[in-house]
């Protein structure tokens, strides 16, 4: 008699008009395993998902879960049968308090508030026990993304599920979030958990996983225990043709100073220090990496560079001229452009199509506009150039942004921004969600930008991005520049040290100092 599989989703089909998500999708997963799934963006990982926790309704196909037929109509219906999600784009209510977002759909006003005690010590007790760190009375808009991350995983947790869910689940979390998250991962199917783990990063896939499948085009392609597999044949199976594991570049000429920060102060949205005179320069033709735990003030510096938090001491200035005190929208008149962290928050309208948010910054300005009416001919043929430029998967450039995978709303972002030519290109997260061959082409557009003398700033927690395409690392810490390293990836360790605040003398003075870039 052949034994049922835990989870068995067998021809699974889902159109959204004439977009076809899912085309006969079939996965088997084992009970007490971490099943990965890969494939690039908009191959249908996140709609198979949202499928099997009732999110969406399958058009075909059949769900077996236990040995028995599955039909979900709601999440609450999965999460009764003990079955969660963790999703790339958190599903938290900013203004309310971390107890309170668990409380949420749970029963009645008045049953919730005699339970608000009871939920809170049950929030602390898992919290110790999967060393997660979440805070009960925290308010969620107050947390960082890594922290928000910790508390959506610790509510699947608190609802009991045997079935987790992880949609993208390191794309916000700095090294030793993930390596302790991975660890998470694995004590979870000690205690008899199952987790199928969504991901883009190959190394963490082959660390963490049993078994991997590959999604393209809606369906299931490659199949294999994670040991038999190494993540170059991964990648090729993901994208249909080998990927550049290390990007080819040139040796960078840096030319004059094209972007001065100096001994920059400013505050948190708490009204607390984040960022602590800070002094950097960026020069033509150059990328200039800023590494770090997340926290520690890289958002709070590219908001004040961007003009979007007040500084309350020292200078920025763009080609000589002084930034500081100028409004969000005189610096957009500026040669300045800016990827922002957070995509949905600054970086996209959800609500508008493709051809609106391409031209955010500059609807105002020729092509676009003229006599103060839009020219609506030459914003489509924008919107067309940079979907198909940058591969952007979208069915039309009328189609509403909110409509596209996060990695494909991340990859009309950096077309968009690109398309400003700008003098200087800050970018935070430059390929947060985004699947490999995505990312092997927007690092090698920015490269080419390096080749084409811009000056670049690039923030960032992934470790391998700025080892890739950065000349030089400077390394935050509290709101301050505490060090540089090269791109070597021999000297991690060094890096690590420094991100951990412990200062190092293993750099020449000189080498620190050369552009005046250490605050002091």
């Amino acid at each position: 008699m052949q034994v049922q599989p835990f989870l068995r989703m067998d021809n699974i089909r889902k159109r959204f008009g004439s977009v076809i998500a899912s085309a006969g999708a079939t996965i088997e997963v084992e009970e007490g395993e971490i099943y990965a799934l890969l494939g690039e963006n908009g191959a249908g990982k996140s709609v198979l998902m949202n499928i099997l926790c009732g999110i969406l309704t399958p058009d075909e196909g059949e769900i077996v879960f236990r040995g028995a037929p599955l039909r979900l109509g709601s999440p609450e219906q999965a999460v009764r049968h003990r079955i969660g999600m963790v999703h790339q784009h958190f599903m938290l209510v900013p203004s309310l308090t971390v107890t309170e977002n668990y409380m949420l759909g749970q029963g009645s006003p008045l049953r919730l508030l005699s339970r608000m005690r009871a939920v809170s010590s049950r929030i602390s007790e898992l919290s110790d026990r999967y060393g997660l760190d979440v805070r009960p009375d925290s308010v969620v808009r107050n947390l960082s993304v890594g922290e928000q991350q910790r508390v959506e995983i610790l509510k699947v947790l608190y609802h009991g599920i045997d079935l987790l869910i992880l949609d993208e689940p390191t794309a916000v979390l700095t090294p030793q979030e993930t390596d302790r998250l991975l660890d998470l991962l694995r004590d979870l199917v000690r205690e008899g958990k199952t987790v199928i783990f969504i991901s883009h990063k190959l190394d963490e896939v082959m660390r963490v996983s049993d078994r991997v499948s590959v999604m393209r085009d809606g369906r299931v392609v490659f199949t294999t225990k994670t040991s038999e597999t190494d993540p170059r044949e991964l990648a090729r199976m993901m994208v249909g043709r080998d990927v550049l594991m290390d990007l080819p570049r040139t040796a960078a000429q840096p030319g004059r100073v094209v972007l001065a920060v100096t001994n920059l102060h400013c505050n948190n949205e708490l009204g607390l220090p984040a960022v602590r005179d800070i002094s950097l320069e960026v020069r033509q033709g150059e990328i200039v990496g800023i590494a770090g735990v997340s926290g520690n003030g890289q958002s709070e510096l590219a908001l004040a560079m961007t003009g979007l938090v007040p500084t309350t001491a020292g200078s920025i200035k763009l080609n000589g001229e002084e930034l500081r005190g100028l409004s969000p929208s005189a610096i957009n008149r500026r040669p300045f452009a800016h990827v922002p962290e957070d995509r949905h928050k600054m970086g996209i309208v959800l609500p508008l199509p493709l051809t609106e948010n391409v031209i955010l910054q500059r609807y105002n300005q020729a092509p676009f506009s003229a006599r103060g009416l839009l020219d609506l001919n030459a914003i489509a043929d924008h919107a067309r150039d940079l979907v198909s430029r940058f591969k952007v998967k979208a069915r039309d450039v009328d189609v509403l942004i909110h409509t596209l995978s996060g990695g494909n709303q991340q990859k009309l972002v950096v077309a968009r921004e690109l398309a400003r030519r700008p003098d200087f290109l800050l970018i935070n997260q430059l390929t947060r969600g985004i699947d490999i061959g995505a990312m092997e082409f927007v690092m090698q557009e920015v490269l080419k930008e390096r080749e084409a003398g811009k000056a670049i700033m690039l923030i960032s927690t992934e470790l391998e991005e700025l080892f890739a395409i950065c000349d030089r690392i400077l390394v935050i810490y509290e709101g301050r520049i505490i060090g540089e390293i090269p791109p070597d990836r021999s000297r991690l360790d060094e890096l690590g040290l420094l991100m951990a605040g412990k200062r190092i003398d293993t750099a020449p003075a000189a080498t620190l100092m050369q552009y005046g870039h250490v605050g002091r």
